[in-house]
């Protein structure tokens, strides 16, 4: 028994709780600074998330704001278009760019790959058959040139007899009228585009339908971001003085093998997919020319070529300030542009404005496509 009135010490205090069975342990210092330790974590953490969940909601609004595509492409291409032509004389040309990294080569010519599927029913016409519906259209040259019209003759096939023509003159001449009224029918093409995207450029806001068309041009014309400016310089035509010129040029006014065997009108490579191998080629060469199933195709690829590729830049911007002068395109100045068309450089693009003015190329320049449909009716 324990004396109440009795004082105990501590030590006496600690044998009796022993005695009684219960157990005694020391609590050090370095226990109350864990437990102070994980207390102070415990309220950190819980501000912490307490403040993350407050703030998310802001943060997404914000971000949302910032980074998220609007559905509306807003038309801003005026003032970026005429930024474009200011910077024209101060812009270093490299040989790639940024409108041309990433671009998809398959959505570029995927209109040309469909051109290409479909079942073809061209005919080898022989010259001799070729002179013959010609006369019988009433189809010379020299009614074109004085009144500007072509009647909407398409010819898949340059004839095999083309150069067994003796007649330097009409070789010539048969090429051009087999070559203009293809160039003028991919010409109409880029015109349609452009006519609606010239009304898409009035407006403030785009329809659904409108932004889908947008859509499937950026990509058909490499554009990335969205870029209005660049996809109006982009479509544009290429004068028909310089596309027959760069025909004659590539496939000796129609007589080359690339040209008989693969449609090839402009020489155009390939390293993939189908093509011609040419003969003085190296033998670990791996470049092929392009082949394609009618000649339509190889128009059509050669002038997106010219509106595409990064080494045609200067090209197009000189293309683009004649427009926005008179509205008049000078082939003989846009040819100076095409230096880097062929490895000759300058010198092919001397030859090329040789051909024009020997031959008088200029002239179909104005010419006009009789119309085969009301759209194409509303241009002329």
């Amino acid at each position: 028994m324990i004396d109440k009135n009795k004082k105990m010490k501590l030590s006496e205090i600690r044998k009796y709780l022993l005695a009684k069975g219960f157990k005694i342990s020391k609590l050090n210092k370095n226990t109350k600074a864990k437990e102070l330790k994980s207390l102070y974590l415990t309220s950190l953490f819980s501000l912490i998330l307490i403040s993350f969940f407050f703030i998310l909601p802001k943060g997404y609004q914000f971000s949302s704001k910032i980074f998220l595509t609007p559905e509306e492409i807003q038309n801003k291409s005026k003032l970026n278009f005429e930024s474009t032509i200011a910077k024209k004389n101060k812009e270093k040309i490299k040989p790639k760019n940024k409108v041309d990294e990433g671009i998809n080569l398959k959505n570029l010519f995927d209109d040309i790959f469909e051109l290409e599927k479909l079942p073809s029913s061209s005919v080898r016409l022989s010259a001799s058959t070729l002179e013959q519906l010609f006369k019988d259209e009433k189809y010379n040259l020299s009614d074109v040139r004085k009144n500007k019209i072509v009647k909407p003759i398409t010819i898949g096939l340059l004839p095999k007899e083309i150069k067994k023509i003796e007649s330097t003159k009409k070789r010539k001449d048969l090429f051009i009228k087999i070559v203009l009224p293809l160039v003028l029918e991919e010409n109409n093409r880029i015109k349609l585009d452009r006519k609606r995207l010239f009304v898409i450029l009035n407006k403030n806001n785009n329809t659904k339908s409108e932004k889908q068309w947008l859509k499937k041009k950026f990509k058909q014309y490499g554009v990335l971001n969205n870029d209005l400016s660049t996809l109006k310089i982009r479509m544009d035509e290429i004068p028909v003085s310089i596309a027959i010129a760069q025909a004659a040029k590539e496939t000796g006014w129609g007589t080359s093998r690339f040209a008989l065997e693969g449609n090839a009108l402009f020489g155009q490579w390939t390293f993939s997919g189908e093509g011609i191998k040419p003969a003085a080629a190296d033998i670990d060469a791996k470049h092929k020319v392009m082949k394609f199933k009618v000649l339509k195709a190889s128009v059509r690829a050669y002038q997106r070529n010219l509106n595409t590729h990064s080494s045609y830049k200067k090209f197009r911007k000189e293309r683009a300030i004649q427009r926005d002068n008179d509205e008049k395109l000078n082939s003989l100045e846009l040819v100076k542009y095409l230096d880097k068309y062929a490895e000759t450089g300058k010198e092919y693009t001397v030859i090329l404005k040789k051909i024009i003015e020997q031959n008088s190329l200029t002239d179909f320049d104005a010419v006009k496509l009789l119309p085969s449909s009301k759209k194409l009716k509303k241009l002329i």
